[in-house]
């Protein structure tokens, strides 16, 4: 190691004191690094590295803290021998065992469930690296004020705040958070709850899990839509045999087939994935169908803010003073989807169980993340982001719009109070699978239809492009360059 040089960035997004530290560990976890092996001085290294004395000091530290090194008076650093020791005592508990000599277990037999042979939604790990990400659900970096946010961090971890996430709260949330859903988002959706009705989640699909394993039992015949959320699909799959579905129109599912089902689940702001609205005539038929058939509904209202027309139609729970609507929410859409933030909304004896049960899963959502979300609402920032989405969004949403009418001309219709997606119908013939794996050779990324449907089949000419993830300069440049990959297959 003396005699060796590692490689550190400058331009990385880490800081050179964390590059120095991780290098370190590779090295010693890997074994390059021996046990009580002397480490560089933090002079030598920095004059190797081109960095300050200091940053390697404070980077030895750490480590040293943190027990990888060992500090020795008028001699340096090296690294632990009780680190290595440790290390090759676990690694030769298992060491030498032959794979044939391990005796098998028949997982199959034992499983109650295998959630591993559902079809899920599947995206491109790399499409980061694509320059024509037509990818739904995920945020453009570049939107969100990284600069606000480290400073709501910041100030979250300071003494004043210190208790809010360093305490194990059990099954309770954040007051903070809890107060500013009530003001500042559910308010806006016509929504007034008390404290005891809302219950913070990992995300709206935290709180779909939870609803499905309170309320369905095997033989509960459930309603979803069709097309619709594969993932809620294969939840309430899991939990019942009796899964059905209803299909959607225009104003959004069409209430005439839910039949004598127990519950329905339903994405009113914008029906997941063709982006319908649904009108508020269908909202009160839906309501006095849960009314007439001792139902519930459950409302997924995940992306209420990107609404580009005016004001949006009310939500379910807003119109109705019964507790026959769950609402759940996320905040995904505008911060950013990998903070698992949500939140339902429910009578406060439901609410009750899920904070129960939640806490046999989880316990509760981390409280570090809760406060930073609460002061971010609190301070505005929220507010602020939100509208900077609204700009960025329309202004993609009408680059979208137009370069599909030009490249593929009666395959989309727009989407009636926007959202963050196109939903088309290609003509006879039309592959979408077959399409997204021809586009992605190219960089373009797009999904096929088949997933959102029960019979995989059905959505074999639709495909779903996403724009919240792409600049607008590369809109009509990728559909431009999509419609010529289309034209091997159908004509457009």
């Amino acid at each position: 190691m003396r005699d060796s040089m590692f490689h550190i960035e400058r331009a990385e997004t880490s800081t050179l004191q964390n590059q120095i530290r991780e290098r370190l560990v590779e090295a010693i976890l890997s074994g390059q690094l021996p046990s009580g092996a002397p480490i560089p001085s933090t002079r030598a290294m920095a004059k190797r590295l081109n960095v300050s004395r200091n940053t390697v000091m404070l980077a030895y530290q750490a480590l040293a803290a943190d027990g990888y090194l060992e500090s020795r008076e008028r001699s340096g650093f090296y690294v632990s021998p009780e680190l290595r020791d440790s290390m090759v005592a676990q690694a030769g508990a298992g060491a030498g065992a032959d794979d044939r000599d391990i005796e098998r277990v028949t997982w199959e037999k034992r499983l109650r469930r295998q959630p591993s042979s559902q079809e899920n939604i599947t995206k491109p790990k790399n499409w980061h690296d694509c320059p024509y990400p037509f990818i739904y659900g995920q945020a453009d970096e570049a939107l969100f004020p990284v600069a606000d946010w480290r400073d709501c961090t910041r100030q979250a971890m300071s003494r004043k705040w210190l208790d809010a996430w360093t305490d194990d709260r059990f099954n309770e949330d954040d007051p903070m958070l809890v107060e500013q859903l009530r003001q500042r988002v559910l308010i806006r959706r016509g929504i007034m709850a008390s404290g005891d009705e809302i219950l913070v989640t990992l995300g709206a699909q935290n709180a779909l899990y939870l609803l499905s394993s309170l309320l369905v039992k095997p033989e509960t015949p459930v309603a979803i839509e069709n097309p619709g959320y594969p993932d809620v699909r294969n939840i309430f799959r899991l939990m019942s045999a009796d899964v059905r579905t209803a299909p959607v129109d225009a104003e959004g599912v069409r209430v005439d087939t839910l039949a004598d089902a127990s519950m329905v689940y339903v994405t009113p702001s914008h029906q997941f994935p063709t982006n319908a609205t649904m009108s508020l005539e269908r909202r009160y038929a839906l309501l006095q169908w849960a009314t007439d058939n001792d139902a519930l509904i459950i409302e997924d209202d995940y992306e209420f803010e990107t609404n580009y027309r005016g004001t949006p139609t009310p939500a379910l729970m807003s119109l109705t003073a019964s507790e026959r609507v769950l609402y759940v929410g996320s905040l995904s859409k505008s911060l950013m989807p990998g903070l698992r933030m949500g939140f339902l909304v429910g009578p406060r004896d439901l609410i009750a169980e899920a904070r129960a049960l939640r806490r046999l899963m989880l316990r509760h959502p981390p409280g570090n993340n809760q406060r930073v979300v609460a002061l971010f609402l609190a301070l505005g920032h929220h507010d602020a982001v939100v509208s900077r989405l609204h700009r960025a969004y329309s202004a993609r949403w009408k680059t979208l719009g137009a370069a599909l009418e030009t490249h593929f001309p009666g395959w989309a219709r727009a989407p009636g109070f926007g959202g963050t997606s196109f939903w088309l119908r290609g003509p006879e013939g039309l592959d979408s699978r077959q399409l997204a794996d021809d586009a992605l050779e190219d960089g373009i990324v797009i999904e096929p239809g088949g997933i959102y449907f029960d019979d995989p089949a059905e959505g074999r000419r639709y495909l779903r492009l996403g724009f919240s993830s792409i600049p607008e300069e590369r809109i009509e440049p990728g559909i431009a360059l999509l419609a010529g990959i289309a034209r091997r297959q159908v004509s457009i």
